[in-house]
């Protein structure tokens, strides 16, 4: 597989100096690889799934002349929390200390104290336009990322085959390791159905009633099922932004994956899916790096009109955005672009577009072009 540097490593390079770094997200996304490669010639790692390392870990036997101690996994340890901030508080950051995990660190409190103040939080991503724009033409990642997904493996290999071998081992090893040994999750093969049910409606609300029917479990199981979906780095949830908007009661979640190449096989679909993960990729990367408040939402009123995305930094809308494969008119945009006024800017990202335009109040650019300015 090719290497190459991640836009996170310099600055978690640099924060290392001062606090701990914990480093989250999907399975294979590339934690380790990055990881590795801040000290390739003098760090220590430690993988909490190799009975060796912990039997090190537990002994507190790893060398302090190194420049970094790597620990992967470890928020399977029974209060892990407690145990990196008594080696912070007694040793400090010399050697630096970095954690991963493929699950939010911060959903899994596995006993008591608190990390406050010691450490800082970063969420890698699976590639996205912007991050691989000095590489590749934007156009192609984009086409890669709907075909194949955003995973360095698959999307380095660019094999529609290979993705597919790749995503069912993938899958497999979150619902069968993670869910039963992390979320405590014993009804797996319901879970497998969600998930499945989940990936055909990339784009559309969801009911939890009408998903708990099929399943014929309850929707506050299914409400918890989602959640830790979403806290293992399966999938993210997009809520109804409703403040200031009339008559927005619509209360449906959306649901996207972080690999674009898992969503049904639908253009429209793959392509809003894309946007999605490079839109909270980029409010992650604002939050983790600038300590911003960030949130990602949608829009829909009790008439239907509906936007696929609005962007929020520090409590305050910043973009509406539709997405669209070809040119087409955008109602809903314009009524809530006109609703909000000037303090939030409308775009159509349009995937085929032979020429950017301003039209009615509204940017509508190239998709690949824009998503490759983002922060990444």
């Amino acid at each position: 597989m090719v290497i190459m540097q991640r836009t996170l490593q310099d600055k978690i390079k640099a924060d290392l100096d001062h606090k701990i770094i914990l480093l989250s997200g999907p399975r294979q996304v590339g934690k380790t690889m990055l990881s590795k490669a801040l000290y390739p010639q003098n760090a220590e790692y430690f993988n909490m799934d190799n009975e060796d390392h912990r039997l090190i870990i537990r002994k507190s036997a790893w060398r302090r002349d190194c420049d970094l101690v790597i620990f992967d996994e470890l928020h399977k340890v029974k209060k892990w929390k407690n145990w990196i901030k008594g080696i912070y508080d007694t040793e400090g950051v010399r050697p630096r200390l970095l954690v991963t995990g493929s699950a939010r660190l911060d959903a899994y409190r596995k006993g008591g104290d608190s990390l406050a103040g010691r450490f800082y939080s970063y969420r890698l991503h699976p590639f996205s336009v912007a991050e691989l724009k000095g590489s590749y033409a934007p156009e192609a990642v984009l086409e890669n990322i709907m075909t194949v997904g955003g995973f360095p493996e698959p999307f380095l290999k660019g094999s529609l085959e290979t993705a597919k071998r790749w995503r069912r081992s993938h899958i497999d090893r979150i619902l069968q390791e993670d869910l039963r040994d992390i979320a405590s999750v014993r009804d797996i093969r319901s879970v497998e159905t969600l998930v499945t049910l989940l990936r055909d409606s990339v784009g559309s609300t969801i009911s939890y009633e009408s998903l708990a029917r099929d399943l014929q479990v309850s929707p506050h199981t299914v409400k918890n099922w989602i959640q830790m979906l979403e806290n293992l780095y399966i999938l993210f949830v997009v809520t109804p932004y409703s403040r200031n908007i009339a008559r927005s009661l619509l209360k449906q979640p959306k649901i996207y994956f972080y690999d674009t190449g898992y969503v049904k096989e639908d253009a429209g679909a793959r392509f809003e899916n894309a946007v999605a993960c490079a839109l909270l990729k980029r409010l992650h990367y604002l939050e983790d790096t600038a300590g911003e408040k960030c949130a990602l939402h949608y829009l829909r009123d009790k008439e239907k009109r509906e936007v696929d995305f609005m962007t929020v930094r520090d409590d305050k809308p910043e973009w509406l955005i539709e997405t669209k494969t070809s040119r087409a008119d955008t109602p809903a945009l314009k009524h809530f672009s006109s609703f909000l006024g000037r303090q939030v800017k409308p775009i159509l990202l349009v995937k085929k577009l032979q020429r950017e335009l301003f039209l009615e109040g509204i940017e509508v650019k190239k998709a690949a072009a824009w998503l490759a300015a983002l922060e990444a």
